[in-house]
């Protein structure tokens, strides 16, 4: 009704949020495609400059990002305070499954944020070394992630798994060439 009444599509709450990105939150799909087919953009971000695919990502939210992707969302913007990416976020939360979808979408596999970390490198130094963290490296290095960027110190994933103490993510790194 709203829409129909003309109500402006990308009209902001006070957290700076569109109706797409609150859609996208609640998991709304329906919501969201309506939106989307209405000409609401798909790709702004809110205050805490998330856009609506790394707040999926973050919510390790499949169906949402799938939907989101196929409305034409990007894979590819720059978010959040970290300067970071929807694959960065995923990869940190070990959502291994929205991390192959952001890498079949074209997201950036080698960007570094502000804190000079990459996907691979949060994958290890924000995750757990568990089997969701392993399967979330596991798609980064079969994507062709480059092993050899490393963190403001210079370590390498490689090195940065093994100070944690993760052997089966080590293993990976090692079977894959990492430096």
């Amino acid at each position: 009704a709203l829409v129909a009444g003309g109500a402006s599509l990308d009209a902001r709450d006070a957290r700076g949020r569109t109706a797409l990105q609150v859609a996208t939150h609640a998991r709304q799909r329906e919501a969201i495609r309506l939106l989307a087919q209405a000409g609401a953009s798909l790709d702004l971000l809110e205050d805490d400059r998330y856009d609506a695919v790394t707040i999926a990502a973050v919510a390790d939210d499949p169906a949402t990002l799938a939907l989101l992707l196929s409305l034409g969302a990007s894979a590819k913007q720059v978010t959040s305070r970290y300067d970071g990416t929807a694959l960065i976020a995923a990869a940190h939360l070990g959502h291994d499954e929205v991390v192959r979808q952001l890498i079949a979408a074209g997201a950036p596999l080698d960007h570094v944020n502000n804190l000079h970390w990459t996907a691979t490198i949060e994958a290890v130094v924000l995750g757990d070394g568990g089997a969701r963290h392993q399967r979330t490296l596991a798609a980064l290095i079969g994507a062709g992630a480059r092993l050899s960027l490393a963190d403001r110190q210079g370590r390498t994933p490689l090195q940065l798994a093994v100070a944690r103490g993760y052997t089966a993510m080590a293993d990976q790194l090692r079977a894959a060439g990492a430096p």
